[in-house]
Protein backbone atom coordinates (compact mmCIF):
# COMPACT_ATOMS: atom_id res chain seq x y z
CA UNK A 1 0.00 0.00 0.00
CA UNK A 2 1.29 3.76 -0.96
CA UNK A 3 0.35 6.71 0.78
CA UNK A 4 0.30 10.41 -1.10
CA UNK A 5 2.17 11.61 1.50
CA UNK A 6 1.50 15.41 0.30
CA UNK A 7 -2.23 15.13 -0.43
CA UNK A 8 -3.31 14.87 3.41
CA UNK A 9 -6.35 17.03 4.90
CA UNK A 10 -5.06 19.38 7.51
CA UNK A 11 -8.05 20.03 9.15
CA UNK A 12 -8.31 18.86 13.22
CA UNK A 13 -10.47 15.58 13.48
CA UNK A 14 -12.94 16.04 16.32
CA UNK A 15 -14.98 12.67 17.66
CA UNK A 16 -18.73 12.80 17.80
CA UNK A 17 -18.90 11.42 21.03
CA UNK A 18 -21.97 9.60 21.53
CA UNK A 19 -21.98 9.68 25.46
CA UNK A 20 -20.58 12.48 28.02
CA UNK A 21 -19.07 10.02 30.57
CA UNK A 22 -18.66 6.50 31.32
CA UNK A 23 -19.74 4.54 33.78
CA UNK A 24 -17.95 3.98 36.92
CA UNK A 25 -16.17 0.90 37.44
CA UNK A 26 -18.73 -2.41 38.40
CA UNK A 27 -21.72 -0.22 36.93
CA UNK A 28 -23.32 -0.69 33.29
CA UNK A 29 -24.52 1.42 31.03
CA UNK A 30 -26.89 -0.04 28.32
CA UNK A 31 -25.69 1.64 24.53
CA UNK A 32 -27.89 -1.20 22.42
CA UNK A 33 -30.74 -3.14 22.53
CA UNK A 34 -28.82 -5.93 24.77
CA UNK A 35 -25.41 -4.66 24.94
CA UNK A 36 -24.00 -3.26 27.85
CA UNK A 37 -21.05 -0.68 28.13
CA UNK A 38 -18.53 -1.12 31.14
CA UNK A 39 -15.16 -0.02 32.37
CA UNK A 40 -12.76 -1.20 34.41
CA UNK A 41 -9.19 0.32 35.28
CA UNK A 42 -5.84 0.27 34.13
CA UNK A 43 -2.45 0.44 35.93
CA UNK A 44 -1.09 2.77 33.09
CA UNK A 45 -1.66 6.26 32.19
CA UNK A 46 -4.09 5.03 29.59
CA UNK A 47 -6.25 4.17 32.65
CA UNK A 48 -8.87 2.01 31.83
CA UNK A 49 -10.69 -0.19 28.87
CA UNK A 50 -13.92 -0.45 28.00
CA UNK A 51 -16.03 -3.84 28.12
CA UNK A 52 -18.74 -5.44 27.04
CA UNK A 53 -21.22 -7.27 28.36
CA UNK A 54 -24.10 -8.87 25.77
CA UNK A 55 -27.73 -10.12 26.32
CA UNK A 56 -27.03 -13.50 24.85
CA UNK A 57 -30.61 -15.38 25.44
CA UNK A 58 -32.73 -17.11 22.68
CA UNK A 59 -35.60 -19.20 22.73
CA UNK A 60 -33.40 -22.23 24.10
CA UNK A 61 -31.89 -20.09 27.28
CA UNK A 62 -31.16 -17.04 28.69
CA UNK A 63 -27.63 -16.27 29.21
CA UNK A 64 -24.84 -13.06 28.80
CA UNK A 65 -21.51 -12.94 26.69
CA UNK A 66 -18.93 -11.17 27.48
CA UNK A 67 -16.72 -9.17 24.89
CA UNK A 68 -13.01 -8.91 26.70
CA UNK A 69 -12.45 -9.31 30.29
CA UNK A 70 -9.67 -6.27 31.59
CA UNK A 71 -6.49 -6.95 33.26
CA UNK A 72 -5.89 -9.88 35.71
CA UNK A 73 -5.57 -7.20 38.84
CA UNK A 74 -7.63 -7.32 42.03
CA UNK A 75 -9.64 -4.09 41.80
CA UNK A 76 -10.91 -5.38 38.32
CA UNK A 77 -11.96 -8.76 39.90
CA UNK A 78 -13.81 -6.77 42.54
CA UNK A 79 -15.66 -4.91 39.66
CA UNK A 80 -16.73 -7.34 38.30
CA UNK A 81 -18.13 -9.36 41.60
CA UNK A 82 -20.35 -6.19 41.48
CA UNK A 83 -21.30 -6.83 37.82
CA UNK A 84 -21.90 -10.90 38.72
CA UNK A 85 -24.17 -9.88 41.73
CA UNK A 86 -26.06 -7.38 39.79
CA UNK A 87 -26.70 -9.26 36.14
CA UNK A 88 -26.13 -13.10 36.49
CA UNK A 89 -28.36 -15.15 37.94
CA UNK A 90 -28.98 -19.43 37.80
CA UNK A 91 -32.49 -18.40 35.10
CA UNK A 92 -29.56 -15.98 33.49
CA UNK A 93 -25.95 -17.13 33.78
CA UNK A 94 -22.84 -16.35 31.54
CA UNK A 95 -22.83 -18.62 28.77
CA UNK A 96 -19.47 -17.44 26.82
CA UNK A 97 -16.21 -15.30 26.65
CA UNK A 98 -15.26 -13.61 24.00
CA UNK A 99 -11.65 -11.91 23.69
CA UNK A 100 -10.90 -9.40 20.50
CA UNK A 101 -7.57 -9.92 20.70
CA UNK A 102 -4.75 -11.49 23.28
CA UNK A 103 -2.83 -8.27 24.79
CA UNK A 104 -3.56 -8.53 28.28
CA UNK A 105 -6.01 -5.67 29.31
CA UNK A 106 -8.54 -7.52 27.20
CA UNK A 107 -7.34 -11.45 27.93
CA UNK A 108 -6.18 -10.96 31.01
CA UNK A 109 -9.25 -12.44 33.26
CA UNK A 110 -10.30 -14.76 30.19
CA UNK A 111 -9.27 -17.73 31.88
CA UNK A 112 -10.59 -16.50 35.59
CA UNK A 113 -14.12 -15.73 34.40
CA UNK A 114 -14.17 -19.08 32.01
CA UNK A 115 -12.97 -21.30 35.13
CA UNK A 116 -15.20 -20.01 37.33
CA UNK A 117 -18.55 -20.20 35.29
CA UNK A 118 -17.15 -23.01 33.29
CA UNK A 119 -17.91 -21.46 29.92
CA UNK A 120 -16.28 -21.50 27.01
CA UNK A 121 -13.50 -19.21 25.51
CA UNK A 122 -14.41 -17.49 22.05
CA UNK A 123 -11.21 -15.95 20.17
CA UNK A 124 -9.43 -16.25 16.93
CA UNK A 125 -6.85 -18.75 16.97
CA UNK A 126 -3.73 -16.17 16.13
CA UNK A 127 -4.59 -14.30 19.27
CA UNK A 128 -5.10 -17.85 21.45
CA UNK A 129 -1.76 -18.70 20.30
CA UNK A 130 -0.16 -15.86 20.79
CA UNK A 131 -1.79 -15.15 24.48
CA UNK A 132 -0.46 -18.78 25.04
CA UNK A 133 3.03 -18.42 23.95
CA UNK A 134 3.58 -15.31 25.62
CA UNK A 135 2.19 -16.41 28.89
CA UNK A 136 4.95 -18.87 28.92
CA UNK A 137 7.64 -17.50 27.58
CA UNK A 138 9.52 -16.12 30.31
CA UNK A 139 12.61 -17.70 30.53
CA UNK A 140 15.81 -16.69 29.57
CA UNK A 141 15.76 -17.61 25.96
CA UNK A 142 13.08 -14.81 25.50
CA UNK A 143 15.13 -12.04 27.27
CA UNK A 144 17.88 -12.81 24.81
CA UNK A 145 15.66 -12.47 22.34
CA UNK A 146 14.73 -9.07 23.37
CA UNK A 147 17.92 -7.64 24.14
CA UNK A 148 19.01 -8.38 20.90
CA UNK A 149 16.22 -6.59 19.53
CA UNK A 150 16.63 -3.59 21.88
CA UNK A 151 19.99 -3.03 21.33
CA UNK A 152 19.65 -3.05 17.52
CA UNK A 153 17.24 -0.64 17.87
CA UNK A 154 19.81 1.71 19.80
CA UNK A 155 18.93 1.49 23.64
CA UNK A 156 21.55 2.94 26.25
CA UNK A 157 22.21 1.27 29.35
CA UNK A 158 19.30 2.82 31.00
CA UNK A 159 16.81 1.44 28.76
CA UNK A 160 18.31 -1.65 28.66
CA UNK A 161 17.48 -2.31 32.17
CA UNK A 162 14.19 -1.34 31.70
CA UNK A 163 14.04 -4.10 29.33
CA UNK A 164 15.07 -6.60 31.27
CA UNK A 165 12.96 -5.86 33.73
CA UNK A 166 10.19 -6.51 31.49
CA UNK A 167 10.61 -10.44 31.51
CA UNK A 168 7.60 -12.04 32.10
CA UNK A 169 5.08 -9.05 32.44
CA UNK A 170 2.47 -10.72 30.12
CA UNK A 171 2.30 -13.68 32.06
CA UNK A 172 1.65 -11.20 35.16
CA UNK A 173 -0.77 -8.95 34.01
CA UNK A 174 -3.45 -12.71 32.79
CA UNK A 175 -4.75 -15.48 34.26
CA UNK A 176 -3.91 -18.79 33.78
CA UNK A 177 -4.93 -19.18 29.73
CA UNK A 178 -7.36 -21.56 28.88
CA UNK A 179 -5.99 -24.55 27.02
CA UNK A 180 -9.07 -24.55 24.33
CA UNK A 181 -11.24 -22.22 22.64
CA UNK A 182 -13.75 -22.01 20.22
CA UNK A 183 -12.11 -20.40 17.25
CA UNK A 184 -13.77 -17.28 15.37
CA UNK A 185 -12.42 -16.49 11.66
CA UNK A 186 -13.25 -13.54 9.43
CA UNK A 187 -16.49 -13.33 8.49
CA UNK A 188 -17.60 -15.61 10.88
CA UNK A 189 -21.77 -14.70 11.70
CA UNK A 190 -21.80 -15.42 15.22
CA UNK A 191 -25.64 -15.30 17.16
CA UNK A 192 -25.82 -13.72 19.89
CA UNK A 193 -29.18 -12.72 21.55
CA UNK A 194 -31.19 -13.72 18.74
CA UNK A 195 -28.86 -11.52 16.70
CA UNK A 196 -26.09 -11.59 13.84
CA UNK A 197 -22.96 -10.29 14.47
CA UNK A 198 -20.28 -10.27 11.49
CA UNK A 199 -16.70 -11.04 12.36
CA UNK A 200 -14.18 -8.29 11.19
CA UNK A 201 -10.57 -9.51 11.42
CA UNK A 202 -8.10 -6.54 11.49
CA UNK A 203 -4.51 -6.49 11.42
CA UNK A 204 -1.33 -4.44 12.59
CA UNK A 205 -2.26 -3.67 16.23
CA UNK A 206 -2.78 -7.68 16.95
CA UNK A 207 -2.12 -10.62 14.55
CA UNK A 208 -5.68 -11.37 14.29
CA UNK A 209 -7.72 -8.46 16.10
CA UNK A 210 -11.63 -9.68 15.75
CA UNK A 211 -14.05 -6.75 15.67
CA UNK A 212 -18.01 -7.13 15.20
CA UNK A 213 -20.57 -5.73 13.49
CA UNK A 214 -24.32 -5.97 14.04
CA UNK A 215 -26.34 -4.75 10.86
CA UNK A 216 -29.45 -4.96 13.34
CA UNK A 217 -28.06 -2.90 15.82
CA UNK A 218 -26.11 -0.26 14.05
CA UNK A 219 -23.50 -0.91 16.49
CA UNK A 220 -19.44 -1.90 15.29
CA UNK A 221 -17.21 -3.24 18.57
CA UNK A 222 -14.26 -2.34 17.51
CA UNK A 223 -11.99 -3.02 20.53
CA UNK A 224 -8.26 -1.14 19.90
CA UNK A 225 -8.80 -1.71 15.96
CA UNK A 226 -10.37 1.82 15.64
CA UNK A 227 -10.41 4.43 18.73
CA UNK A 228 -11.54 7.85 18.41
CA UNK A 229 -8.78 10.08 19.96
CA UNK A 230 -5.87 7.54 20.13
CA UNK A 231 -4.40 6.00 17.50
CA UNK A 232 -3.43 2.50 18.13
CA UNK A 233 -0.47 1.38 18.63
CA UNK A 234 1.32 -0.07 15.77
CA UNK A 235 4.37 -2.15 16.87
CA UNK A 236 7.39 -4.02 15.93
CA UNK A 237 8.22 -6.46 18.12
CA UNK A 238 11.28 -8.61 19.64
CA UNK A 239 9.42 -12.11 18.56
CA UNK A 240 9.16 -10.42 14.84
CA UNK A 241 12.03 -8.29 14.34
CA UNK A 242 11.23 -7.99 10.77
CA UNK A 243 7.25 -7.38 10.54
CA UNK A 244 5.48 -4.74 8.57
CA UNK A 245 2.63 -3.98 10.77
CA UNK A 246 1.72 -0.67 9.60
CA UNK A 247 1.36 -2.01 6.21
CA UNK A 248 -1.55 -4.50 7.30
CA UNK A 249 -3.31 -1.77 9.72
CA UNK A 250 -3.52 0.81 6.90
CA UNK A 251 -4.61 -2.06 4.73
CA UNK A 252 -7.37 -3.28 7.64
CA UNK A 253 -8.99 0.35 7.79
CA UNK A 254 -10.48 -0.44 4.41
CA UNK A 255 -13.02 -3.08 5.74
CA UNK A 256 -14.98 -0.75 7.98
CA UNK A 257 -15.64 2.07 5.08
CA UNK A 258 -19.26 0.15 4.48
CA UNK A 259 -20.46 0.17 7.80
CA UNK A 260 -22.16 3.61 7.42
CA UNK A 261 -21.40 6.90 9.26
CA UNK A 262 -24.02 6.62 11.82
CA UNK A 263 -23.01 3.23 13.15
CA UNK A 264 -22.50 3.42 16.57
CA UNK A 265 -18.56 3.15 17.30
CA UNK A 266 -17.81 0.51 20.92
CA UNK A 267 -14.24 1.14 21.36
CA UNK A 268 -11.97 -0.17 24.02
CA UNK A 269 -10.95 3.53 25.27
CA UNK A 270 -12.14 6.41 25.45
CA UNK A 271 -15.85 6.94 24.49
CA UNK A 272 -18.24 4.97 22.01
CA UNK A 273 -18.59 7.51 18.95
CA UNK A 274 -19.85 7.40 15.42
CA UNK A 275 -18.65 9.50 12.14
CA UNK A 276 -16.60 6.01 11.40
CA UNK A 277 -15.45 7.21 7.71
CA UNK A 278 -14.31 10.43 9.29
CA UNK A 279 -12.24 8.90 11.91
CA UNK A 280 -10.80 6.51 9.48
CA UNK A 281 -9.63 9.15 7.29
CA UNK A 282 -8.20 11.08 9.82
CA UNK A 283 -6.01 7.79 11.14
CA UNK A 284 -4.89 7.31 7.17
CA UNK A 285 -3.59 10.92 7.58
CA UNK A 286 -1.93 10.58 10.93
CA UNK A 287 0.09 7.58 9.70
CA UNK A 288 1.24 9.89 6.33
CA UNK A 289 2.23 12.73 8.61
CA UNK A 290 4.08 10.48 10.91
CA UNK A 291 5.76 8.42 7.63
CA UNK A 292 6.55 12.39 6.24
CA UNK A 293 8.23 13.28 9.07
CA UNK A 294 9.67 10.02 9.82
CA UNK A 295 11.77 10.54 5.90
CA UNK A 296 12.63 14.07 7.03
CA UNK A 297 14.50 12.60 9.95
CA UNK A 298 16.23 9.57 8.41
CA UNK A 299 17.91 12.43 6.26
CA UNK A 300 21.39 11.05 8.08
CA UNK A 301 22.09 7.93 9.30
CA UNK A 302 19.96 7.35 12.26
CA UNK A 303 19.46 4.57 14.86
CA UNK A 304 15.71 3.71 16.05
CA UNK A 305 16.04 5.42 19.11
CA UNK A 306 17.35 9.12 17.63
CA UNK A 307 14.52 8.70 15.18
CA UNK A 308 11.78 8.08 18.92
CA UNK A 309 13.29 11.25 20.48
CA UNK A 310 12.17 13.01 17.46
CA UNK A 311 8.75 11.41 17.05
CA UNK A 312 7.53 11.48 21.05
CA UNK A 313 9.09 14.81 22.25
CA UNK A 314 7.43 14.27 25.10
CA UNK A 315 9.13 12.86 28.25
CA UNK A 316 7.79 8.32 28.11
CA UNK A 317 7.81 6.55 31.40
CA UNK A 318 9.18 2.76 30.98
CA UNK A 319 5.97 1.18 30.25
CA UNK A 320 5.62 3.96 26.77
CA UNK A 321 9.05 3.45 26.13
CA UNK A 322 8.59 0.06 24.62
CA UNK A 323 5.27 1.17 23.10
CA UNK A 324 7.02 4.15 21.33
CA UNK A 325 10.08 2.20 20.18
CA UNK A 326 7.82 -0.15 18.84
CA UNK A 327 6.01 2.48 16.71
CA UNK A 328 8.95 4.36 15.90
CA UNK A 329 9.80 0.77 14.14
CA UNK A 330 6.62 0.55 12.56
CA UNK A 331 7.18 3.65 11.03
CA UNK A 332 10.73 2.74 9.36
CA UNK A 333 10.08 -0.88 8.52
CA UNK A 334 6.77 0.57 6.17
CA UNK A 335 8.65 2.87 4.88
CA UNK A 336 11.89 0.34 4.27
CA UNK A 337 8.97 -1.47 2.21
CA UNK A 338 7.83 1.10 0.09
CA UNK A 339 11.63 1.33 -0.89
CA UNK A 340 12.07 5.10 0.52
CA UNK A 341 14.71 3.92 3.55
CA UNK A 342 17.38 1.90 4.07
CA UNK A 343 18.62 0.23 6.65
CA UNK A 344 22.63 -1.60 7.44
CA UNK A 345 24.03 -2.53 10.30
CA UNK A 346 26.93 -0.42 12.08
CA UNK A 347 30.13 -2.70 13.53
CA UNK A 348 28.29 -2.64 17.21
CA UNK A 349 25.07 -4.24 15.56
CA UNK A 350 23.22 -1.44 15.88
CA UNK A 351 20.54 -0.18 13.12
CA UNK A 352 20.69 2.86 11.30
CA UNK A 353 18.51 4.02 9.07
CA UNK A 354 18.75 6.72 6.05
CA UNK A 355 16.20 7.50 3.22
CA UNK A 356 17.23 7.98 -0.11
Amino acid sequence: MRLNFRAMDKSVYIPDYAYDAAPDHGETVEVANGVNWLRMPLPFKLDHINLWLLDDSDEDSEGWAIVDTGIARDEVKAAWERIFDSHFTKAKPLKRVIVTHFHPDHMGLAGWLTRRFDVPLWMPREEWTQSRMSSLDTGENFRATARRFYHAAGFDDEMMTAAKARGGRYAKSVSRVPGSFIRIQDGDRLRIGGRSWRTIIGKGHAPEHACFHCEELGVLISGDQVLPKISPNISVWPQEPEADPLALFLESLDLYRDLGPHTLVLPSHNLPFRGLDARLDDLRDHHAERLEFTLTVTANPVTGVEVLRQLFKRELDSHQLFFAIGETLAHLHYLMGQGKIRRRVGVDGIHLFESY
